[in-house]
C-alpha cells in the first residue's frame, strides 16, 4: 500500500474503508524494514493473510498493533485511523467529547486514545529552533485575582514558549513548555531541548532570563506590552482559545500533550500532506501506554 498523502477526508475513507485495510497499513509500516520476533529474536517468518506475522523460530503470530500505541484497541481499527487523521490534519483538534459523538464511541474511551496520539506527537528534540527566537511565559487558566503577571502565587499552569521566526518575521516553528515557576532553572530544559545555542534568542526584561546569557545568544528587550513580540503572543493567544475548545479542565500533568500536539501540527504546516503517514510511523514506535500511565501523565 502506498503512502496516505492530503488532508481530503472523503479521499481518506477510500484508502482505509475498513479496518483491515488499515491494519494493511500497520503492517506495511511496522515491517518494513524486516521481521524480528518480540520473543525469540527470530527474523525469519511470513505475513499471513490478516496481516499478522509467523515467527518460524517460535510459532509466536504477532499483530500489525502489537507493541505499538494501537495496542488493544477496542473500538476499531477505521475509527482509530479517523482520530488520528483528524488530529494531524484539522488546524484545531476536536474535543474528546465531539470525538466520542463523531465515531460513536464513549467520551472517556475518546479521551484516553487521543492521549495516547498526543504521546506520540512529543517531540524528538533533534532539531532545535534556530535562527531568530523569540521567548515568553503565559498561564493557562487566565489570570487571577491578587496573582497579576509573574506571580509565583497563581495556581494557574505555567508555560514557558520559544517561537522561531523567518526573515519575513513569520512563525516558523514552536515549542511550549510547562514550568513550575519564572526561575532560570525552570526556563533550562526549553533552551537545551529546543533553542540552538547559535540562534539569536530575544526576551522581555525578566531578570530570570539572565543567568542563561552564558550559554545562550540572549537579548533582553521591553516588552511594550507585548508589541515588541507581537508574533509570538499570536501563537500564546491561539493555544490559548484552542484550549478553551476543549469543553473540560485540564489537569497540569495533561497540558503538556495538548502542548506537544499544538507543536506537532503548527511545525508541520508545510507538510500536512504527510503529515496524517508520519503520525502513524510515530504510533507505530511508540509503546503502548496503560491507562494508569495516561491518568497519571507519564
Amino acid at each position: 500500500m502506498d503512502k496516505f498523502k492530503g488532508k481530503n477526508i472523503l479521499d481518506f475513507m477510500k484508502v482505509f474503508p475498513d479496518d483491515g485495510s488499515c491494519r494493511e497499513y500497520l503492517a506495511n509500516l511496522k515491517w518494513h524494514d524486516g521481521f524480528t520476533c518480540p520473543k525469540c529474536g527470530h527474523t525469519k517468518g511470513c505475513l499471513k493473510k490478516d496481516h499478522k506475522y509467523h515467527c518460524y523460530g517460535c510459532g509466536k503470530v504477532e499483530s500489525s498493533t502489537a507493541g505499538t500505541l494501537f495496542h488493544k484497541v477496542k473500538f476499531g481499527l477505521r475509527k482509530a485511523f479517523c482520530i488520528v487523521f483528524e488530529m494531524s490534519t484539522t488546524s484545531k483538534s476536536l474535543s474528546s467529547i465531539q470525538m466520542g459523538e463523531r465515531y460513536g464511541i464513549r467520551q472517556g474511551t475518546a479521551w484516553y486514545f487521543m492521549h495516547k496520539v498526543r504521546s506520540a506527537m512529543e517531540s524528538s528534540k533533534k532539531h532545535p529552533l534556530k535562527g531568530l527566537v523569540h521567548v515568553d511565559e503565559f498561564i493557562i487558566g487566565g489570570q487571577e485575582e491578587n496573582a497579576p503577571g509573574r506571580s509565583y502565587n497563581t495556581r494557574k499552569t505555567k508555560v514557558i514558549i520559544a517561537v522561531e521566526l523567518n526573515e519575513e518575521r513569520k512563525v516558523k516553528r514552536a515549542y511550549a513548555k510547562v514550568i513550575d515557576d519564572y526561575s532560570a532553572k525552570s526556563f533550562t530544559p526549553l533552551f537545551e531541548q529546543h533553542i540552538s545555542e547559535e540562534a539569536k534568542v530575544v526576551t522581555d526584561k525578566w531578570r530570570g532570563y539572565s543567568p542563561l546569557k552564558k550559554k545562550y545568544n540572549i537579548e533582553q528587550v521591553p516588552s511594550n506590552k507585548g508589541k515588541n513580540f507581537k508574533e509570538l503572543h499570536i501563537i500564546i493567544h491561539k493555544i490559548k482559545s484552542w484550549l478553551r475548545t476543549v469543553h473540560a479542565p485540564i489537569s497540569k500533568q495533561h497540558v503538556r500533550r495538548y502542548l506537544d500536539e499544538y507543536s506537532y501540527r503548527l511545525n508541520r504546516s508545510q507538510s500536512k500532506q504527510t503529515i496524517f503517514h508520519n503520525n502513524i510511523k510515530r504510533m507505530i514506535q511508540g509503546k503502548p501506554r496503560l491507562h494508569s500511565q495516561i491518568i497519571n501523565g507519564s
